[in-house]
């Protein structure tokens, strides 16, 4: 939590880019696994955090742009919530906290809002992503279930992503925290795999650091074998030589900042020829990626270059053909990278994805991503110093993709398509870094950077 007088700033700064109304913040409640009580762990929506500071479920805040005032609702326990949470802070106390003088209890917001409703006032909301925010909105505001996203205030989506990317030193050092967290925990892995262990035992470690030095990861952890698989959360094979382990796993810090890291490292601890030749060509595009990243690139430049870049080494093994301009305009890198190189990092591990891609995929100037996949995590918008980035190109061998194309007759005259049919056991590799934009290019987010190159990685392994 930041001092009192950061969330003030944001809230006054926020104020002054909504025309009029009232702005309605939702935190989100506790969700239960199995039965009341038995919950999973807690995560408040990143925008109440982000304005309010405030860690505690079942919360909800509003702001007046006209008079100025703003209301924390929440309830205080009593003694039969003590015996079970222990004594809390008064919701008055976290109120004035963040820098608010007004609260009242939770119950008051159906009073306060339906009040406004009858004054014809404007309520703005951002979009729930979450069942039980939609039916309080819906309780609340009478918002029909299938009208909440184009209900949502398409003026405080701009503010507040308008605000949110664009990171302050505050929540750089906040950043950086989660990235040292993601840093033990991939380094920890590196430095325990062995032949027979099963991924459990790697995917367990990961996440008992995760909340050893932070709140949880942030994500469930992916760590598999099966590389195609790009969201593999199944951690049920035992290590295998000539196998490689792709681990793409982040923390989130106690300030609700994450880290996203990926490094793909091979079973056995050395990599086989096949494995470098595959590995050396990701690991030059995630090199290349921050020598051209700076403001003013789109994420779609950056994109296209990198990918050009791939399909090059992957020409060099007979993979590819052809003209390698005409292929990138055709979508040949889709085959083998089915997903955007770059997403944005903050308090979500993408971050302000719930406000939809058309807000945050594009900007004014630049509405449409050229690429060829037009994969959802794609963007196209200018870059701005500021922006904490992810960037991750992978190589991925998928046979069922693979075989539509074939059967389909796709991009044939690029593709090798009978020299591919040896690759269908291979999986996949990806490398991933945090990545800062500052005003004359970008650095990386984190004290340390995760061994990367073939030595290193072999180094660590054999430790």
């Amino acid at each position: 939590m930041f001092d009192r007088k950061i969330y003030i700033e944001r809230r006054r700064i926020l104020s002054g880019k909504i025309s009029s109304g009232i702005i309605l913040f939702l935190g989100n409640s506790n969700a239960d696994i199995n039965y009341q009580g038995n919950s999973y762990p807690f995560r408040q929506d990143s925008s109440f955090v982000y304005y309010f500071g405030l860690m505690l479920p079942d919360m909800a805040a509003v702001m007046d742009v006209e008079s100025g005032e703003e209301i924390v609702f929440g309830d205080d326990v009593d003694v039969n919530d003590i015996v079970w949470t222990g004594p809390q802070p008064l919701v008055k106390e976290l109120a004035d906290s963040v820098g608010v003088s007004r609260n009242e209890p939770l119950r008051a917001l159906a009073e306060y809002l339906g009040d406004a409703v009858r004054k014809n006032r404007r309520i703005h909301f951002l979009p729930p992503y979450r069942y039980q925010t939609k039916m309080l909105l819906n309780r609340l505001l009478d918002v029909p279930f299938d009208e909440m996203e184009e209900s949502a205030s398409e003026e405080l989506i701009r503010a507040v992503i308008g605000m949110r990317l664009v990171k302050k030193d505050e929540e750089i050092a906040e950043l950086e925290k989660a990235a040292e967290i993601g840093y033990r925990m991939h380094y920890a892995v590196m430095k325990s795999a062995r032949l027979g262990m099963k991924e459990q035992e790697l995917a367990g470690l990961m996440d008992g650091i995760a909340m050893q030095y932070g709140r949880m990861t942030s994500f469930p952890t992916i760590l598999s074998q099966n590389g195609e698989t790009l969201h593999n959360e199944t951690h049920n094979q035992i290590l295998t030589d000539g196998r490689i382990i792709v681990i793409d796993a982040g923390a989130e810090a106690l300030s609700g900042y994450v880290s996203d890291f990926t490094r793909s490292i091979p079973s056995s601890g050395k990599f086989n020829s096949r494995q470098k030749d595959i590995y050396e060509i990701v690991k030059s595009a995630n090199e290349y990626f921050p020598v051209i990243a700076r403001p003013g690139e789109t994420f779609e430049s950056l994109h296209l270059k990198v990918v050009r870049l791939m399909l090059e080494g992957l020409k060099g093994l007979g993979l590819v053909k052809g003209d390698l301009d005409e292929a990138v305009s055709c979508g040949v890198q889709g085959l083998f990278m089915p997903h955007g190189l770059s997403h944005h990092i903050g308090l979500d591990v993408h971050d302000l994805s719930s406000m939809g891609r058309k807000y945050m995929g594009f900007d004014d100037t630049y509405r449409k991503f050229l690429g060829t996949a037009q994969p959802a995590t794609a963007m196209g918008k200018t870059l701005e110093a500021g922006y904490v980035v992810s960037n991750e190109p992978g190589i991925y061998f998928i046979p069922a993709l693979i075989e539509q194309w074939k059967s389909e007759g796709k991009n044939k005259e690029f593709v090798n398509f009978s020299a591919l049919e040896d690759w269908y056991d291979f999986g996949g590799i990806r490398l991933e870094d945090d990545i800062l934009i500052t005003a004359d290019g970008c650095r990386l987010i984190g004290t340390h950077r995760l061994p990367i190159s073939i030595e290193d990685v072999e180094n660590v392994m054999g430790e």
